[in-house]
């Protein structure tokens, strides 16, 4: 998990544009569009310190696509607090990255940044994101149709997850406001950029011996 490079545009362009990857979002996104997220994603880890991570494996440096931790949409349960998701190439797939990610990403939500709860949303459709939530810890929330999708689109029907930091109550989302409260220590990792290769890099060992397979793929909603 690292901060993002110029260089990773292009291979983001074409995970973006990839239908499968794609399956669970209304629409795959053209070169513009990935350019436009992949600079939303930069500005919100100069505003909060954290983010989504850009990807890569860690023996030949590949990018493989993000996770990391977004605002919840409003409109939505738990709207007001912070998201882990992951979106990952298709070579990536059923190799347990979105996994060891996402459980690293959860890390720095509750040690780094000292959120009390995180959320995850996705369609109902999407049983591996699901899987991968249910691995996190994260339990089953609720169901609801998610207000950005049409109605009667076959991907409107969403569920939400929900994980509280470990032996804490969790804080009404409406209370957290998406961000760490005023003088919560912030994870020495994740900085904003500068320069070198590994700028703002967050290196997560591996839990166990053993990679969980799964599709993982997500999408980010703005």
């Amino acid at each position: 998990m690292r901060r993002w490079r110029e260089a990773d545009r292009e291979p983001f362009a074409a995970l973006n544009a990839d239908p499968e990857v794609m399956r669970y979002f209304p629409a795959p996104l053209d070169r513009a569009a990935s350019d436009a997220l992949l600079d939303r994603i930069e500005d919100l880890f100069l505003r909060q310190g954290f983010g989504l991570w850009a990807l890569e494996v860690s023996a030949t440096g590949e990018f493989i696509g993000f996770t990391g931790l977004n605002p919840m949409p409003g409109g939505v349960p738990g709207a007001g607090g912070m998201e882990v998701g992951w979106r990952l190439a298709r070579g990536a797939w059923h190799q347990g990255y979105a996994s060891e990610a996402a459980a690293a990403a959860a890390g720095v939500a509750f040690r780094g940044a000292g959120l009390a709860e995180l959320w995850s949303m996705t369609a109902v459709a999407n049983e591996p994101s699901q899987a991968v939530m249910r691995r996190l810890g994260m339990t089953l929330h609720a169901h609801f149709d998610h207000p950005k999708v049409a109605a009667g689109h076959p991907l409107r029907p969403h569920v939400v997850y929900h994980l509280p930091r470990p032996g804490a109550v969790a804080q009404p989302a409406h209370e957290l406001a998406g961000v760490p409260a005023p003088g919560a220590r912030m994870c020495p990792r994740v900085a904003p950029p500068i320069a070198g290769r590994d700028q703002g890099a967050f290196r997560a060992p591996i839990v166990g011996n053993t990679r969980r397979s799964c599709d993982d793929q997500r999408f980010l909603r703005t």
